[in-house]
């Protein structure tokens, strides 16, 4: 297996989600021929100029037409998907039977040390396969915040995630799109794994201040319990799979795990990565109030 780049199409994985798209629209700008991957193929939530392809994680017979013409690989996991033995397994295994040449996996920052997560367990996998793989470990992303507790911030002026006083240096996903495909696009990647974490280090309570400069409204942290996080979680009618990930996640951010700031994204992509109030600024519009909400 040679590390050099490649004049074949990339396979991009959640390709209508916040890091798919990104990966997609990054690449796509970088001239390469993209196959955005989405569960219904007449999907419009695509990068515009890629090509739309039916991909479902739970429907292996697809999986080969998904591949054809297909050497590089953006993967990333499901979050309500939790058995990865059973879907991503055979998934990889498909994807080197196809002749895919590089996989890219989006995995989970301290993964090393939290073992029980679902992406520890693909890592393994990828490397007992003897796969070209590159991981790439992110901290927690800046659009949690617009996404999954949208509705906590924008309705209830609150944060609400059991991380304790711990600091996170929260990474955009539009900085990761481009890392992925530097990734993609360059020599010099494979087997290697990469910590990507955003060059500020910040608790919630300071999160919660930024917001609130931003949004024009009151935002605080309320720093629940585990306990009380998973009630929440129960109450919005989260899945049990999603809820014990999310315990995991949190157990190692409150380890501090993720506080440490890094220039990993600068160093892959030479540029600096977003900072959380460039990102708060450019996303408000998420967190916006109806009347009556005001």
């Amino acid at each position: 297996m040679t590390d050099t780049m490649s004049s074949g199409s990339v396979l991009v994985t959640g390709a209508t989600g916040n890091v798919g798209r990104a990966v997609a629209q990054h690449l796509f700008d970088l001239g390469q021929s993209v196959v955005s991957a989405a569960r219904d193929e007449s999907t419009q939530n695509v990068v515009i100029g890629t090509e739309r392809r039916a991909f479902d994680f739970e429907s292996p017979s697809g999986w080969p037409a998904a591949f054809a013409g297909i050497d590089r690989l953006f993967l990333l996991r499901p979050p309500a998907l939790a058995d990865v033995q059973r879907y991503m397994f055979p998934l990889i295994d498909t994807a080197l039977d196809a002749g895919v040449r590089h996989i890219v996996f989006l995995s989970l920052q301290g993964v090393q040390f939290n073992t029980a997560t679902p992406h520890h367990a693909v890592e393994q996998y990828l490397r007992a396969r003897s796969a070209p793989f590159t991981f790439l470990r992110p901290n927690f992303f800046m659009q949690n915040l617009s996404t999954t507790y949208r509705d906590d911030i924008r309705d209830r002026g609150e944060i609400f995630v059991p991380a304790g006083r711990a600091h996170t240096a929260f990474v955009d996903t539009d900085d990761l799109g481009r890392v992925t495909a530097s990734v993609l696009t360059q020599a010099g990647h494979l087997h290697k794994a990469y910590t990507l974490s955003g060059e500020q280090s910040l608790d919630y309570y300071e999160v919660a201040r930024q917001l609130t400069t931003t949004l024009g409204y009151p935002v605080r942290y309320v720093a629940p319990d585990a306990v009380e996080y998973v009630r929440r979680l129960t109450e919005q009618g989260a899945s049990a799979d999603f809820i014990a990930v999310q315990k995991m996640i949190y157990r190692v951010v409150r380890m501090n795990v993720s506080a440490f700031p890094n220039r990993s994204i600068r160093r892959l992509t030479g540029a600096p990565a977003t900072t959380f109030a460039q990102f708060a600024e450019r996303e408000k519009s998420a967190w916006t109030r109806s009347r009556t909400t005001r």
